[in-house]
Order: C-alpha cells, then sequence, then structure tokens
C-alpha cells in the first residue's frame, strides 16, 4: 500500500514541477453573459414550424402505454406478457388501416417510425420468452408470485388464507432446489456422505453461468414485487397480517438465500463480494440488489437471432460479422495515425509509451472542474468561429456539473452527459491505484475530445433540441442517433484541425479506437465468441486501456444497463452521418449548419430514417430501401500540418 501511495504523490508532483504545463490547458473560461432577449425566440418561427400528421397518433400511444405500464406494474407476470403482447399487436393492426398516402411527409415518417417500434416491441417481447423457458427450471414458482400481485391490481378481494398456503409452498420450492445446488452435510460414515452428493448433482437443473445469474437477477425483482404487494395488506388488514406475516418472512428468507447460493456456487461469486454488493445497493427487504460493481462480469448474449431482430430494429443491412469489418478499418486508421503522433513526441511506433506520457499529464486533484469547465468553452467558442451548428443561448447557460461516486465510477470510470456532465476524478475513499487509474484515464488530453460529446453540441444539445422539436419522437430513442452525433463530431473536429497538438491527437485517437475496439467486442459477446474477460484484455492489448477503466467499461456493457447494441451505436451512428454528410453537404445540397440543425430538429430516429426526411427519398409504409452506407463513406482524414 505504501509503495502505491508513493508512487500517486511521486507521479503528482512530477507532473505538477512541468515546466509549461500551463501553455497545454485552454485558456480559462469567462462568466457566461445571459442574453435574456436572445434566449426568447422568435415566437413567429415556431408557429409556422411544420408539424406531423401523426403526431397526435404517437402522443397518445405513448400516454397509453405509459398508463399500461403504470397498471401493470409486476415486471414479466402473466398478465403483463399477455396484456403487453395484446397491447403492441393490436397497435400495428390498427396503424395499417392508416391512409399512409394520405400522411404529409412528417407523418409517412412518423408512421414507419412507430411500426418499426412496435415491430420490435413483439421482438423483444419473444426474446423474454425464450428467456423465460431456460431459467424455468430455477423458477418455476415464479409466475404464482408474480400472479398474487396482478390480483391484487384488479382490486380482487384478497383470500388471506389462501395466500399463505401459496407463500408456503413456494418457500418449500425455494428451500428444495436451493440445497440441490449447496453442498451435502457432512455425515459420519463417508460412502453415505458420497452417495447424498451424487445424488444432489444428478438433481441439480443443468445450467450454464449466464442463466444462472439471470435467475438470480430475476429472484430479486420477484422478491421486490412480492413485498409490494405484501406491505399493501400489512397492517391495513388485520386478518392478513395474521395469516400472512410469518409466511412472507420465511419466503423472502429463502429467496435471499436461494438467489445467494445460485450466484456464489453457479455464477461463481465470491461470498465476501456478494455481502459487498448487498451492502451497498440494498435499501431494505424486497430490494433488488441491481447490477454488481465489483466480482465477475456475467452479462447475458442475445444470440444471432437477437442481434438480427435489434440490427432490423436500426435499419442497418449488414451482418454484424460485416459491421466488425468496417471496425477494424477504422481501427487501422486510428493505429496509423496514434503512431504519427508518436513520432512526433519522440517515441517512434511505440504508440503505447506515447499515450503512457500522455495519460500522466493529469491535472492535480480537485482542479478537473476547472478543466471541464474551460474545455467546455473552447469547444462552444470554436463552433461559433465556423458555424457550423446553432446552440441556443439557454442551451449555453443550463447545463451544470456534477462528480461520479467511487462506486459508480467502477462501471462508468470517464464521462456522462446530458442535462449535466457527470465528471469521474479520485476521491479519498479509494484505493491508491484506483486513484492513479482515475487521474491517468481521464488526464486533459483526453477529456480534450469528449467534454463537448457530452455538453455542446453533444449530448446535451441533442436533449435541448429534441425538448423543444417532434418531442413526440423521443420514445424512437437510438444510440445510432445520440451517441452517434456525439462520436460524429468527434470525428469531424478532427478533420477539422480541434486537436492541434500530438498530445490531443493521441487524446482523440485513444476514443476513436476505442469506438471501433466496442463494435467487435461488443458484437463478439452476444455472438458467443468473446467473453467479458477477453472483452477486458482486448481493450487493454488494442486501445492501452488501463485495467481497472476495461473492466468499468465491460461491466457497464453487460450488466444489463444498456441495450445489446447499445456500444456499437456510438461509431455506426457516426459513421452513418459522415455517409450522410458526404451526400448532402459535399454535394452543396446542404450548409454545413442547415444539415447540423435539421439533424437535432427531427428529433431520434434511426439514421436511415433521417437520410429519408432531409435528401428526400421516397418511401413506403415498410421503410426506405436498405442503405449500404459503408459503401458511400468518405475516406478518413489523415493528420497534416494545419
Amino acid at each position: 500500500m505504501h509503495r502505491h501511495r508513493t508512487l500517486l504523490v511521486g507521479v503528482v508532483c512530477g507532473f505538477l514541477a512541468t515546466p509549461g504545463y500551463a501553455q497545454k490547458l485552454p485558456p480559462a473560461a469567462q462568466p457566461i453573459v445571459i442574453d435574456v432577449a436572445a434566449s426568447v425566440p422568435g415566437l413567429a418561427t415556431l408557429v409556422a414550424h411544420g408539424g406531423s400528421d401523426l403526431a397526435p397518433v404517437i402522443e397518445r400511444y405513448t400516454a397509453d402505454q405509459q398508463s399500461l405500464n403504470r397498471r401493470y406494474d409486476a415486471a414479466d407476470s402473466p398478465e403483463q406478457r399477455q396484456r403487453m403482447r395484446a397491447f403492441a399487436t393490436t397497435w400495428r393492426a390498427r396503424l395499417s388501416d392508416v391512409d399512409f398516402d394520405a400522411l404529409n411527409t412528417e407523418g409517412r415518417i412518423d408512421y414507419v417510425l412507430l411500426d418499426n417500434h412496435l415491430r420490435h416491441q413483439i421482438a423483444e417481447l419473444d426474446r423474454q420468452d425464450r428467456k423465460r423457458v431456460e431459467t424455468v427450471a430455477l423458477l418455476p414458482f415464479a409466475d404464482d408470485l408474480l400472479a398474487l400481485q396482478d390480483v391484487r391490481r384488479r382490486l380482487t378481494t384478497m383470500n388471506p388464507t389462501s395466500s399463505a398456503r401459496i407463500l408456503s409452498r413456494v418457500t418449500k420450492q425455494v428451500d428444495s432446489l436451493r440445497v440441490l445446488f449447496e453442498p451435502a452435510p457432512a455425515t459420519s460414515g463417508t460412502k453415505s456422505a458420497s452417495a447424498d452428493t451424487t445424488t444432489r448433482k444428478a438433481t441439480a437443473p443443468k445450467v450454464s453461468r449466464t442463466v444462472a445469474n439471470r435467475a438470480a437477477d430475476n429472484l430479486d425483482q420477484i422478491r421486490g414485487v412480492v413485498t409490494q404487494w405484501y406491505r399493501y395488506y400489512d397492517g391495513y388488514d388485520p386478518v392478513f397480517s395474521w395469516w400472512v406475516r410469518s409466511p412472507y418472512t420465511r419466503l423472502d428468507s429463502a429467496m435471499q438465500r436461494y438467489a445467494r447460493t445460485l450466484r456464489e456456487r453457479v455464477v461463481g461469486i465470491p461470498a465476501q463480494v456478494l455481502v459487498a454488493n448487498a451492502s451497498r445497493s440494498s435499501t431494505g427487504p424486497g430490494a433488488g440488489a441491481g447490477p454488481a460493481s465489483d466480482g465477475p462480469i456475467i452479462g447475458d448474449p442475445i444470440g444471432e437471432q437477437g442481434l438480427a431482430d435489434d440490427l432490423a430494429h436500426e435499419m442497418i443491412p449488414y451482418t454484424p460479422r460485416e459491421l466488425m469489418v468496417i471496425a477494424e478499418r477504422e481501427y487501422a486508421f486510428s493505429l496509423a495515425e496514434m503512431k504519427k503522433a508518436a513520432r512526433e513526441l519522440g517515441f517512434g511506433d511505440d504508440w503505447k509509451a506515447a499515450m503512457e506520457s500522455v495519460k500522466n499529464t493529469y491535472v492535480e486533484p480537485g482542479r478537473q472542474p476547472d478543466l471541464i469547465r474551460d474545455l467546455a468553452r473552447q469547444a462552444e467558442a470554436y463552433f461559433d468561429a465556423h458555424d457550423w451548428v446553432t446552440i441556443p443561448p439557454l442551451a449555453r447557460e443550463d447545463w451544470g456539473m456534477e462528480m461520479l461516486s467511487p462506486d459508480r465510477q467502477k462501471v462508468s470510470p470517464f464521462f456522462l452527459g446530458g442535462q449535466s456532465i457527470l465528471v469521474a476524478y479520485p476521491t479519498p475513499e479509494m484505493t491508491d491505484d484506483e486513484k492513479l487509474m482515475s487521474l491517468r484515464g481521464n488526464n486533459p488530453h483526453f477529456s480534450h475530445a469528449t467534454v463537448f460529446h457530452e455538453l455542446n453540441p453533444g449530448h446535451h444539445l441533442q436533449g435541448f433540441m429534441q425538448a423543444r422539436y417532434h418531442q413526440h419522437r423521443r420514445i424512437f430513442a437510438t444510440p445510432f442517433w445520440n451517441e452517434g452525433q456525439s462520436l460524429y463530431w468527434e470525428m469531424f473536429l478532427w478533420d477539422h484541425g480541434f486537436h492541434a497538438s500530438p498530445e490531443d491527437r493521441i487524446g482523440a485517437l485513444f476514443w476513436r479506437m476505442h469506438r471501433s475496439a466496442r463494435i467487435i467486442f461488443s458484437l463478439s459477446f452476444h455472438l458467443g465468441k468473446m467473453t467479458p474477460d477477453q472483452a477486458v484484455q482486448f481493450l487493454v492489448d488494442t486501445v492501452n486501456f488501463e485495467r481497472a477503466n476495461a473492466e468499468g467499461e465491460v461491466r457497464r456493457s453487460f450488466n444489463g444497463s444498456y441495450s445489446p447494441l447499445y456500444q456499437a451505436g456510438y461509431m455506426l451512428g457516426g459513421l452513418q452521418l459522415r455517409a450522410l454528410h458526404t451526400e448532402l453537404v459535399d454535394s452543396k445540397i446542404m450548409t454545413e449548419r442547415a444539415f447540423h440543425d435539421a439533424v437535432l430538429q427531427g428529433n431520434a430516429m434511426p439514421i436511415a430514417m433521417v437520410r429519408a426526411r432531409l435528401a428526400k427519398i421516397s418511401f413506403s409504409r415498410a421503410g426506405p430501401a436498405p442503405w449500404r452506407f459503408a459503401d458511400h463513406l468518405p475516406p478518413p482524414v489523415p493528420w497534416t500540418v494545419r
């Protein structure tokens, strides 16, 4: 421990003593001047803004879906599954009755978007059905418990004695299943103990770590639903409490023990990690454990069919292998440019050594917020100077900054953004190794290429515009639109000389390589061709990640917080927008500002539909013809002296 502390202090002090470092930072930002008049738009332009004939339909769909989500609040219960499938299939059937040709252009776009959304909703229900079949041997009681909440939500008069019998019966099932996975109790005779172990192993359900982990997560969710059901009656119905309190308490304890046994004995999570995760995430009886921030990374691959369904939803006519080939090509460009920057810094082709030197240029603890503020204002000024996109005065005024907790940094080791930018940097509770990795992974040159990704004109401006234009389309949110746009801006600024120094170019290329690697490791994982541990090593080897940051990145990708294609959406969405920029701006059909404003003001949708909307491509109710965007990509721009 002392050695690590010495290293940390030594590196910090060495950095602070580096001559001329201040010249590498952007100039300190001046306080923003608030022009109240400029922050209020001309209302005549809003009145004249064209709407969609189908906007009221989508608004009604969204409101009805929200109502059903509130009503059927026991996720994956028998009635919830049945009702949500009926809702989606009926809405899709009713949508087909709409006269597509009579709609205006925005209305036809919305028709395709809604139909695509409903089709994917049904595909996801099918996927959940397949997953349920895989866990039924571990959770044969799930529907019985979830149905308790269904009955309550129907306002059916509850029968306390019947409810108590259900809980007692399920408790026996839970305990019987749990002991199958636990070591046999020691007996006086070695032979009988061995026989008992053999019997247990023979009768225990044979499942993978993935299925066992999913079942344990489902147990946490079921336990939460049962607790919600129990608390509704307990105390308010004295007869219920008299009959049910004791069976409920035994069941709650049995489910906790069973979930822990599955995680420890089948998934392979160490007991001490389970205790630590439970203490961090539990908020009372029945609370779900949530995504673990320690222990092995498991994930839940969706397979080839799942990827095909999700790619169809994104209107991407490529196979996963074709997309990985695109990623490999982009990585090759970044690697060549990385070596070029390394040579400028005197490291020859040893780009990893050059990157290590860049990682050590972090600011002292406590100064990161100042750096982020200055980088944000620098980026806004750069966009102003070139008139590339509209950043309204209010969008410059309303963003904020918050710090990420140490535990959250284990799954988000860099930035998060939107309404505010969430900054990762060390805190006193971290170990010395964790502090050093956070410092190095969030150095000024890495941050130079990501602050605008999170703020303006990235995620913050996206959210600002989404709240003001075609708001009904927010249900069609896709990472190919929101993350793709932010990544597009990273590539756009590379093309236009924003990263002048070799250190800043290494920072930008780190992220560009990272986004290529995300396509490869995420698709490979879902195809069953790469494990999470292999994905961590892949990031360390190909992008020179700090190992702790690589683990956080992979954990974040596969802990269920993000959709399966989310990580691929960054670069693939960015490349789609680059191809569309070539088609519309390089050809002089649109100006830079008109193009970028139109993408933002159209709100969220697959980029193929952005293309149809801006290029005025005709399409049927089935959507536009497949767009092989990679065939029309401009070549990446090599760095030259500018």
